[in-house]
């Protein structure tokens, strides 16, 4: 029997007339409607026409989650008065509960992809309904994008309602084909905001890891909301781990305490879901409660501000979930939980004033996740670049590109992206497809049973205290005795009947490192030093203290994931593995290559054959191109520098000069600098780069020689350079000087008597209307010392010199000091000397 009273308290059913309009009008429709409207439950019985009369329609709802996809068809069917599998059925993966009564179908997203594939017209189907479409899940994204290619070339009468709690629902209008937008009021109580920050400082989290001091903080939180006000707790912590940890911490507080996530085993689930008679409740929660699920019950909400979103570092080869601050969109969905049947609080544990921090809205899942199921869902739709698909956030290139290297490396596209027949199979495997790859070529070397079974333990993760041996936790799981063992054996059920092989009888050990290498070869990794190893991806792993996996020779790495700032992973699930299997697994990354490049300060020529980054052998190269000798000797420059060439004084000089001109009077005078020189080296260091063969011949070639190569004789300018830049300049005494041009200004060094007469300065680099640049003179005693430095000759005549005469006339007798240092003679010698050689004094 119908339950029409709880039907008529839903509040959706005042927007049910306009949605219904809408789908006539126009075949789609966004749907917005708070949490616990009945949305979820009332729509579809409504479009399918069991309730409110209308045609009778087959209709599928989809759903981001097998919690949410149970709990939906529980609620509708009760409503009915039914039981699951009557008018209302659910197909979630390795389950399927329905009749031909049917009529309504709820189904995971997922489900919906692999029926879209199998058959495009989804025939039978009259409406689609994607629910909870603002938690932007790849496979609700990709389910869209594919319905509305169907409704555009195959099947226009289908009809679409994009549903959701809050969304972006003019974006999802537009991508609907301008959609009407259909929206319904939930019954709406006051919500108390109470801020309960930590009072010591917590860590931020990194990769999976939350610090315990939040987790206890959030424990004692729950405790003071159990003491403050009525109704149950729900509180939401970011993962499994998180959950056991605070429900541990628990204990005692006078209330049931029981955990909600999509691991809970269905009786849980289901107790959760119904209520308590009795008692009050704590329901600790990952975001799964946040819009797919009613908890009825609650009045308070202990928010702990952490949420867990995929990221993968392609470079890498690493996928993972890592723990990030919950948006502020996240944030109002929690808080409306407190309030959905009466007036309600949230407890926040963090300071009001980071709120405003807080990330707007989550990430798109197509932004952030490993794209190779996307990719290969897309290249199976016939669209490889997915460039055609209807998509509110197009998926990044890179990951894009790196998701088409996966595929093509296990044989699931070709090399212009187009599915293959392995492809199609492995699409509709249900598992991504590294693990469909494994699960496949696996059965033939171990057998299909056991291949399923260590791809149902790859494909959700074994709870920790499973070790991080792959082969033990095999075992832990056949003995069960655990939620996880039950959903293991489901699921290996599953697989298993879906390949065939009868394989070789390997050991667990070898078995377990096949699987996990064809699924991740590119994380097989060498044993570097007991614990650390070498993945073929070039990344570094480490294995913790006390596992039996750190004297492996090689491993299969399952599950690692890299801390930020560390310089290796962290293994967390991984296989023995042999050398033979690691080179089977990951034979597209194997390869003989020939290297020649500049390394340990010289050149180094080898032949390498390698797996990956791992390398296996090493030959020294008997015959190497000169060609590519040059290119390694040309690295050695750039990462050495010039030094390595032989600089005399006078190469040195002479490149001062020319940095002096090209400072001063640019082109066509080269740039010297040592950016510059190494840049075009390949030019003026030939021919005798070409000649050389190691470090030792760099050292041989005189740069002088070399760089006068680059002075501009094409337009004779060359032949000015002693003009412009003269190495030398003769003073009054006779004495050639030489200019050093290595500071901004050229200076000259000279003894102060051989200047006597000189009432100009000397001045460098004149060109055309260019006066040039005055030297700058330091003036030196006879014992060689700077007495004075000036730009400007005429001036210490007149007004330095007296003062130095002054000073060192008595210290330096022996020499002239004349009082008229303009009429004097210059001389280098002393007065003895000089009366001698008749130069005056």
């Amino acid at each position: 029997m119908i339950r029409s009273e709880a039907l008529d308290q839903l509040p959706v059913r005042t927007a049910v007339p306009a949605l219904v309009a809408a789908l006539d009008a126009h075949g789609a429709a966004v749907l917005c409607a708070p949490p616990g409207t009945g949305k979820t439950t009332l729509v579809p019985l409504v479009l399918a026409g069991l309730v409110g009369g209308g045609p009778v329609r087959r209709v599928v709802v989809a759903e981001p989650r097998r919690i949410a996809a149970r709990a939906a068809a529980r609620r509708m069917a009760w409503l009915l008065g039914e039981r699951v599998g009557e008018r209302v059925g659910v197909t979630v993966r390795g389950e399927r509960t329905v009749s031909p009564d049917t009529v309504v179908e709820v189904v995971t997203t997922g489900v919906l992809l692999q029926r879209l594939q199998r058959d495009q017209e989804l025939t039978g189907v009259d409406v689609v309904v994607l629910d909870e479409c603002h938690e932007r899940h790849l496979d609700a994204d990709t389910a869209a994008a594919f319905l509305l290619d169907v409704r555009a070339a195959l099947r226009p009468e289908l009809r679409l309602v994009a549903a959701s709690a809050t969304t972006d629902a003019a974006g999802w209008s537009r991508l609907l084909g301008d959609a009407p937008v259909v929206e319904a009021q939930g019954v709406s109580h006051p919500v108390e905001t109470v801020w309960a920050p930590p009072a010591r400082p917590v860590r931020p989290p990194h990769g999976m890891r939350v610090d315990p001091v939040l987790l206890s903080h959030v424990a004692s939180v729950v405790r003071r909301a159990l003491a403050e006000r009525e109704g149950d707790v729900l509180c939401f912590l970011p993962g499994v781990g998180e959950i056991a940890r605070v429900a541990g911490q628990l204990s005692g507080v006078g209330a049931e305490v029981l955990q909600v996530h999509g691991r809970a085993p269905a009786a849980v689930q289901d107790a959760v879901l119904a209520g308590s008679a009795s008692g009050r409740r704590v329901v600790l929660a990952t975001s799964v409660a946040e819009s797919s699920l009613t908890v009825p019950g609650v009045r308070v909400v202990v928010d702990c501000g952490l949420a867990r979103e995929p990221r993968t570092d392609h470079a890498r080869g690493l996928s993972a979930l890592t723990t990030v601050r919950a948006s502020r969109a996240a944030a109002r969905q929690r808080a409306g939980r407190a309030g959905r049947e009466a007036p309600g609080t949230v407890y926040r544990c963090w300071e009001e004033a980071e709120q405003g921090r807080l990330p707007a809205f989550p990430n798109p899942e197509i932004k952030v996740a490993d794209l190779a199921a996307f990719a290969l869902q897309a290249a199976c739709w016939g669209d490889p670049e997915a460039a055609g698909l209807a998509l509110l956030d197009a998926p990044p290139a890179g990951a894009m590109a790196a998701a088409r290297e996966v595929l093509t490396a296990i044989g699931a596209v070709d090399a212009r992206g187009r599915a293959t027949d392995r492809g199609v199979r492995l699409s509709r495997l249900g598992l991504h497809p590294r693990l469909g790859r494994a699960l496949l070529d696996g059965a033939r070397e171990i057998g299909a049973r056991r291949a399923a079974e260590l791809v149902a333990l790859l494909s959700e993760e074994p709870p920790r205290e499973y070790g991080d041996d792959l082969a033990e936790a095999w075992r832990a799981a056949r003995r069960g005795g655990d939620a996880y063992g039950a959903r293991w054996k489901q699921e290996t059920r599953r697989l298993a009947s879906g390949v065939r092989g009868e394989g070789a009888p390997l050991a667990d050990d070898a078995a377990a490192g096949l699987v996990a290498a064809l699924a991740f070869p590119e994380r097989v990794a060498r044993a570097r030093c007991a614990g650390a190893f070498l993945m073929v991806s070039g990344t570094g792993a480490e294995v913790g203290e006390g596992s039996r996996l750190r004297s492996a020779p090689w491993l299969a790495v399952a599950v690692a994931d890299r801390p930020a700032h560390a310089a290796s992973a962290r293994v967390r699930l991984a296989a023995v593995l042999d050398a033979d299997t690691a080179r089977v697994a990951a034979e597209h990354l194997y390869g003989v290559r020939e290297e020649v490049r500049w390394e340990g300060g010289d050149v180094v020529a080898r032949q390498v054959e390698a797996l990956g980054a791992v390398e296996l052998a090493v030959r020294p190269l008997r015959e190497v191109p000169r060609g590519q000798v040059r290119g390694a000797l040309l690295e050695g420059l750039r990462q050495e520098g010039l030094g390595l060439l032989r600089w005399t004084r006078d190469a040195a000089g002479l490149r001062e000069r020319l940095a002096f001109l090209h400072r001063e009077l640019g082109a066509p005078w080269p740039d010297v600098s040592d950016a510059a020189l190494v840049e075009c080296a390949g030019q003026w260091l030939e021919p005798e780069l070409s000649r050389a063969r190691r470090r030792a011949d760099l050292g041989r070639i005189e740069a002088g020689q070399a760089l006068r190569r680059l002075l501009p004789w094409a337009g004779g300018e060359a032949a000015r350079l002693d003009a412009l830049a003269p190495e030398r300049i003769e003073v009054p005494s006779g004495s050639r000087i030489r200019v050093d041009y290595s500071g901004e200004q050229p200076v000259l060094a000279v003894k102060l008597q051989e200047m006597f007469g000189l009432a100009q300065t000397p001045r460098v680099g004149a060109s055309g209307s260019s006066p040039g640049v005055p030297v700058l003179v330091h003036l030196l005693s006879p014992a060689g010392r700077p007495v004075a430095v000036t730009a400007d000759l005429a001036s210490f005549w007149r007004e330095g010199y007296r003062g130095v005469r002054a000073e060192l006339r008595g210290r330096y007798p022996k020499h002239p000091w004349p009082e008229d240092p303009g009429a004097a003679a210059a001389t280098r010698h002393t007065k003895a000397r000089a009366a001698r050689q008749g130069t005056g004094g």
